[in-house]
């Protein structure tokens, strides 16, 4: 049987052992799972015999779950701490004691770390995890440890605009603590503005759940990769093209890799400071920063998990490196099935990007054409279904349309990018919103890879 490493849990003792199992079975973890692609094909990700596996999931993401070969899969109306407790004890109850608890998702972490500690076992615990999820807290953790990142301030209830501007000057960034995809992320850049803000977060009781930071101009980076004991297992550096704020609004958001060279090392580099500084020793990361006028890098956030969007996709075609399968495997003290891959010094240019839904919503689609053909390096897509209604939940994985790319280098990449954007369309008409909940997809979405159908 495959054994854990020897990893220095942050909320555990380093020598706690994981849960025995009962004699003559194999160890059984819990799963959280949201995914409805193939990031929920966690039966992939150890070998046949190692681990028993069982499932909490919504009813939206069992396409994935290998079903027949779990002990148990267990459909939740939601994944709140207080809907998947009594079904893990159950679980353990009829099939034995759990030996670790998953929870892959951004907005897993948190009820993944609680069922650990309610079950009592090993792995990130609750206090650990905020670190990576409470803005406010990674950037304490990174600014005391001398690393730069933006001046910032958490509200309460009666923060008024004038004790903010006190302590950050306009313009700034208004951003929920525990948001992802800038969702919520306001540029505020005059007083009155900020304010309006604050009144309406306030009137919603919301302020202590939000934060305003130092707005820092310059290119925004993302450093991908996973962690084993202390050490880049592997690690990419990627440039956007928009921003996630951006995005939001409307803007297709794109990202390259960058490459070989000065730039990627010393990127790589700070963000080794980063991680340190939030003792991340094992497991995966998706980290943004940015680099101010004078080239120099400021921490912007991080993530206890692989990069949205295209990220995984890129890293599992050029390098051949599943993010998730690495991050399930660290994430219960599993090696890495992948070979050691450290910024590896060969071309491997590449990158993603993707369009939003439109603006004016619901919205039906009427046609999309393929990019293909049109941008020769495009090696993959995912377009809407013809029929399909956009409400405004798609986010990067339901998107506009979903585009993979690969080039000799960085700026071939760059401007194949800017040529997508400037050939893509899709052309929609307004849908009734009494329609949208019955919409069913007349045609399926078209994913292709290197001209094959694929899950993408």
């Amino acid at each position: 049987m495959e054994s854990p490493l020897s990893c220095h849990w942050p909320d555990q003792s380093p020598s706690e052992p994981p849960v025995p199992p009962v004699p003559g079975q194999e160890p059984l973890l819990l799963v959280i799972n949201r995914f409805d692609d193939e990031f929920g094909e966690y039966h992939r990700f150890l070998p046949e015999g190692s681990f028993r596996l069982a499932y909490l999931a919504t009813a939206d993401a069992l396409d994935p779950l290998d079903r027949e070969g779990a002990v148990a899969t267990v459909v939740v109306p939601d994944l709140r701490l207080e809907t998947l407790l009594p079904q893990a004890r159950r679980i353990a109850e009829e099939h034995g004691p759990l030996a670790g608890v998953v929870g892959l998702s951004e907005f897993d972490l948190e009820v993944a770390a609680r069922l650990r500690e309610e079950l009592e076992l090993p792995g990130w615990g609750t206090s650990y995890v905020q670190r990576f999820r409470d803005k406010t807290v990674m950037k304490e953790w990174v600014a005391a440890a001398g690393v730069r990142a933006p001046r910032f301030l958490g509200l309460a209830a009666d923060t008024t605009a004038e004790q903010v501007l006190e302590a950050i000057p306009l313009p700034l960034i208004l951003k929920p603590k525990d948001g992802a995809a800038s969702r919520g992320v306001r540029l505020l850049r005059g007083e009155e503005e900020l304010a309006a803000a604050l009144a309406e977060l306030a009137e919603e009781g919301s302020s202590p759940g939000h934060e305003v930071e130092e707005y820092v101009e310059g290119p925004i980076f993302h450093v991908d990769g996973i962690r084993v004991q202390g050490q880049y297992h592997c690690v990419t550096v990627s440039q956007y093209l928009n921003t996630c704020l951006d995005f939001v609004h409307g803007a297709p958001l794109g990202s390259s890799l960058l490459d070989p060279g000065p730039l990627r090392d010393h990127l790589a580099g700070f963000a080794i400071d980063c991680l340190d500084a939030l003792e991340l020793w094992t497991g995966p990361f998706h980290l943004e920063l940015i680099t101010d006028a004078a080239g120099e890098p400021v921490f912007l956030e991080v993530g206890l998990r692989p990069g949205g969007a295209g990220v995984p996709f890129v890293h599992r075609d050029l390098y051949g490196i599943d993010l998730y399968c690495e991050a399930f495997r660290t994430s219960v003290g599993l090696k890495p099935l992948s070979a050691e891959h450290v910024l590896p010094a060969e071309a491997a240019a590449g990158g993603w990007l993707v369009f939003p839904e439109p603006q004016a919503q619901p919205a039906r689609v009427v046609s999309r054409a393929s990019l293909v053909e049109a941008v020769p390096e495009v090696y993959g897509e995912a377009l809407p279904a013809v029929g399909h209604v956009f409400d405004g939940s798609g986010g990067y994985d339901h998107a506009g349309g979903r585009f993979l790319l690969r080039g000799a280098d960085q700026a071939s990449v760059n401007a194949a990018m800017l040529a997508a954007i400037a050939h893509y369309r899709v052309d929609v008409e307004p849908a009734e919103a009494a329609a949208v909940a019955e919409a069913v997809e007349a045609v399926e979405a078209v994913e292709v890879l290197d001209g094959e159908p694929v899950a993408l």
